[in-house]
Formats: C-alpha cells, structure tokens, sequence
C-alpha cells in the first residue's frame, strides 16, 4: 500500500492538474509548522514561477478542490501561497487499520535491486578493535535496511586476509617454530589438520612481527621474501596461511555476533588472487593499463578535475599488486558472481581518493557498465573519545572490541540498577539483558550521527534510560510488550482502530504512517540517522499518549482496544526499526 503522504500526493496533484496546472507541482511533505496543518504543499509558489500567474491564487484554487476531498479535515493558506492539509479522524484511523494488517504500510518494489554492501574490512590474524566499529555497525544497517524495503541485499566483509601481513605472521612463527613442517626444505602434503597457532596467539604475534619488521630492515625484506612465496603457491606457507585464516575467521564470527553482525560472504583478498593475472593482461591488451615511471597504472583524471587525482598504480615497479588491483579484481568477480545493480562500500572516509580512482577506472575500462551499475562509498568520520581524540584505552592504546564489550555490559548494568531494571531476575537474564542494553547504547549512539561526521562517544551518556538513547527505545517498547501481555491476560480484545480524540493517539497514529516514507528516505541517503530519528520520536509520542490515557482501565471497550491495536503496531514499528539497526529487544526488564 502506498504511504499516507503518498496518497494524499496524488490527490493534491490531482487537484492542481485539474485546476489547469502542472500536477508535478501538488507533493506534499509532512507540515514543519504542525499547528498550521499535518502536511503542506509548496507546490503554488513552483507553479507561480512556471505559469506566470500569482502563488496566492494559484493556491486558492487548489485549495478549494482539495476541500472538497473527501478525507479532509481542513485545508488553509499561508505567507505568499503555503498550502496546509489536515485529514479527517476517521481516515487516519481507516489508514492505520489498512497499514497494520499490510506490513505497516511497506510496498516491495516492482523491481527489486540487486546489492552487495561492503563492510567490516576486518584483517585476519589480528584482533577487531574499536576502528572496526563504524564500517559494521553501519554497513549490517544499510544491509538490514536494504532488505526490509524489498531489495535483495548480500553482505561482504572483506577481509584483509593477503599481502605483507601475511607474510610478517608466518616469518615469526617460522622464528619460535621453525621445526614445524610447513617450514621443511621440501614442505609437501599433508600437513596437520590442527592449527599450530591459537587467536589468541596471533593476538600477540602479529604487532610482535610488525614492530620486528618496523626495526630491522633484514627482518622486512625476509617477510616480504615469505609473502612472495605464498602468493606464488608455497606448500607450506599456504597450509599454514589457512590455518592462521580459519583460526582467526572463527574468532571474527564470534566477535562479530555479540553485536549482532553477520556476514552472508567471508571472501577477502586472498579469494581475487587468482583473477588478477587475467585482469592485467586484458587492460594492458586493450590500451587501459599503461607504464608509468615504472609501473602499470590506469589513468583516471578527467578535463573538469578542480585538482589533480593520481593514476590507480595496478602493478608496483617490483611487479607487487596492490590494494587497487584487488578492489578491481573483486568488482569483477562481483560482476560474474552476482550482476548487481548498486555495491557499497563502507569504509573510512579518508579512503574516498581511493574509491573514486577505482569507481572510474572500472566504469573506465568497462568492468562495470555505469548505466546498469552504481558503486558509492558510503564514508565514514571518526569515533572519538570524549577528548575530542580517536577512542582509545586509558593507557593510549586501541581499544579491542572484547574489552569494548565487557565496558558496554559494566555500564548497562550500573545504569540498569540505578533505575532499577531486571533487580529480582536470575544472573543470566540479567546478564543477557545488559548485553541488549550495552549493544543498543552503543549502537543507537553511533547510528544516530550522520555516517560522514565524526562523533563523541559518551558510554555515560549513551547508556542512559532518560533521553535519546539506545536503552530508552527498549524500555518503551518492554512497556508496550508489559500492556500487550496484561491485556491478554485481562481478556481485552486487540483493534480495529476508532477515530482518535486526542492530540497525542493523533500524533502517534501520523508518525506510524510515515513509517514507510522513512525506510526510504534513509535508504535513498544512506543515512541509518533519520532511523535512529524516527524510532525515537515514535517512541516518545507513544510515552506521551501511554501518560496520559489509562488503557487497560478503559471502560469504552472499543477504544479500549483501539488502543491496544495502537500500542501492538507502534511495537511492531520500533521492533521493526530496532531491528535494522542491529538492536535487540529483551521481553522483559
């Protein structure tokens, strides 16, 4: 079903075609001044412009025949030709009560777009940090948000899984395990299905190998020597690259679940390797890849460039690959793999030279055609402490996500006491419900600042269960599900909808409806914040209407269970939003 500002769109541009103008003048949008209307329509002064005519006038006549509509209230005129619209009770209720057995109102497109989004970008062998947080805890949102708006959405994490890194991880266990086999003369198969390394050795072992390599330049040129081997096949190296893999995805995947992240894809580098060799020869071949000073480059600069933007290097002078010829090789693998109409990429801003030199040498070179295929980067800016700095541990060092974690529970469970949450549960409901709060605290706090800017992250302040906050939005909907669960055991009826007689059931009941118009909004911009918005006010409208109306006392059984109806869809809105942004909702609290 189309959305409530969507149908009155169209009745609004039907009133304007029929009073002889445009009909592309008569959108409407919800009212910035809601004392004046529910929605407005600045259509007359556009049209003004295009018919030489006065905005006024060209308002009072529409006007007139939106008055005569059948769902309108009231319709009046503002300043030089500001159209305000206010519906009829009874419509409002009749369009929640269509929206609430039709998906709260949300329509599957007519052709749905095929997406990969692209986040976590996690490295492999090394342990996830708060550096980490943003690209997944954005990106499971833009995933989320893709799928319950109808598109078919798959996620990527990426991994860091090839290259140097690799090759420094493997010189320094060969350095305290050198006798292992995969190190023999002759390394051949097979070798021990047991890895010989743990995460939480590799935890220490790779800044170990990094700072060696950092200090000696011998120890640099031998992890290099390493890494030129496993990446031409080494036995040995390659046997134990996988164990260093699967090791660390286990300990990804499971770091990754207590936020509620999950990945539908666990390719990384490693896996466009072997498409790389054919990708060189076929843009050397067709005259895009070039030498330059020494290396192979594709040329991406364009005439009405306002500053200079460097070739995207494909091959170094010393032959070596590099993270643009990876990102291309993964693009055409996504393209045989998947055909998608629109891939994502989450990651930090500061790579955006780095994503624009790769979109354009792949609309370029014709490894996508950009008529048929959008590739965005979605930027993102900086967690900070509440120094204004990067986050980072009272020592100064970056902060592992297993202890961010344990920071989250602590404090849940310091906010949840001071108002006395879950006080009588079992330590294992307590503890899974601190988890939820700790998750929602942090990601509600992310998510609600715009992706591109950098934000202050305030635990405090982010835990609390007053204000805009991810514990505030469980608290309320734990409330509605206490209301839902007492009627039930009341035996009072659930819905349909009556006309409200209130300001505040009114208002609950227009925010519901722009439930749809939201999802598409923070879809269209990438922007999970007009979410974070959305669910928010929905819930603090429904605390104001549960303030004041006393439901389960209702002697009126028909609004009684209006209300009840009221109160079962604005939880399905904030469990279905909740639910995009990666939060859980515990039953009780």
């Amino acid at each position: 079903m189309a959305s409530l500002r969507e149908i009155l769109s169209d009745r609004v541009s039907e009133c304007f075609a029929a009073s002889g103008y445009d009909s592309r003048f008569g959108p409407v949008t919800v009212s910035n001044r809601p004392e004046l209307g529910q929605f407005q329509c600045n259509g007359a002064l556009a049209a003004a412009k295009a018919h030489a005519t006065n905005p006024r006038q060209i308002a009072t006549e529409v006007s007139e025949k939106i008055a005569a509509l059948p769902m309108i209230a009231d319709v009046s005129i503002a300043g030089p030709g500001f159209i305000n619209i206010s519906l009829l009770d009874s419509y409002i209720a009749e369009h929640a009560t269509s929206m609430s057995r039709e998906n709260l109102g949300i329509e599957t497109p007519a052709k749905p777009a095929k997406v990969i989004v692209d986040y976590g970008g996690a490295n492999i062998a090394k342990p996830l940090h708060v550096g980490h947080l943003r690209a997944a805890i954005i990106g499971e949102a833009l995933k989320r948000l893709g799928r319950a708006i109808g598109h078919d959405v798959t996620g990527d994490v990426h991994l860091g899984d090839w290259g140097l890194n690799m090759g420094m991880v493997i010189s320094e266990i060969r350095r305290r395990h050198g006798d292992l086999p995969y190190f023999a003369e002759n390394a051949k198969p097979p070798f021990p299905s047991e890895s010989p390394v743990t995460a939480v050795d590799l935890e220490e072992i790779y800044p170990t190998a990094s700072a060696r390599c950092k200090q000696n330049p011998d120890e640099l040129e031998a992890a290099r020597e390493v890494t030129g081997k496993l990446q031409k096949g080494h036995p040995g190296y390659t046997a134990l690259w996988q164990h260093i893999h699967d090791v660390s995805v286990a300990d990804l995947r499971a770091d990754y679940e207590k936020l509620n992240i999950e990945f539908d894809l666990w390719l990384g580098e490693s896996d466009t390797q072997d498409r790389i060799p054919a990708l060189i020869e076929s843009l050397t071949q067709a005259g895009f890849a070039q030498q330059s000073q020494g290396a192979l480059v594709v040329f991406v600069d364009e005439p009405d460039d306002t500053r200079e933007l460097p070739p995207l290097i494909l091959l170094k002078t010393d032959g070596a690959a590099l993270y643009g010829t990876t990102d291309l090789a993964t693009i055409v693998q996504r393209m045989d793999d998947f055909n998608p109409d629109l891939i994502l990429y989450v990651v930090d801003k500061r790579q955006s030279d780095h994503f624009v030199q790769v979109f354009r040498a792949a609309r370029k070179t014709g490894i996508v055609d950009a008529e048929r295929t959008k590739l965005e980067h979605i930027g993102f800016g900086t967690m900070n402490g509440t120094d204004g700095k990067p986050f980072k541990t009272r020592d100064g060092g970056i902060m592992k996500l297993k202890d961010l974690i344990g920071m989250l529970v602590d404090k849940a469970l310091e906010h949840m006491s001071g108002v006395d949450v879950a006080r009588d549960y079992d330590d294992a409901e307590k503890a899974g419900i601190a988890r939820m709060v700790g998750v929602a605290a942090l990601k509600f706090g992310d998510l609600s600042n715009q992706p591109a800017k950098d934000y202050i992250f305030d635990l405090d302040r982010f835990a609390s269960f007053e204000g805009k906050t991810g514990p505030y939005l469980l608290y309320t909907a734990v409330r509605i599900k206490s209301i839902l669960r007492k009627a039930v055991e009341q035996g009072c009826a659930v819905g349909p909808f009556v006309a409200p007689q209130s300001a505040a059931e009114r208002d609950v009941l227009l925010k519901l409806a722009a439930l749809p118009d939201q999802l598409q909004t923070a879809w269209d911009q990438r922007a999970p914040h007009f979410l974070c918005d959305y669910v928010y006010e929905l819930s603090s409208l429904f605390s104001g209407f549960y303030r004041d109306h006393h439901i389960l006392r209702e002697p009126d059984r028909a609004r009684q269970a209006s209300w009840l109806e009221l109160s079962r869809t604005t939880l399905a809105a904030i469990e279905l939003v909740t639910g995009i942004l990666g939060i859980e909702i515990p039953d009780r609290m």
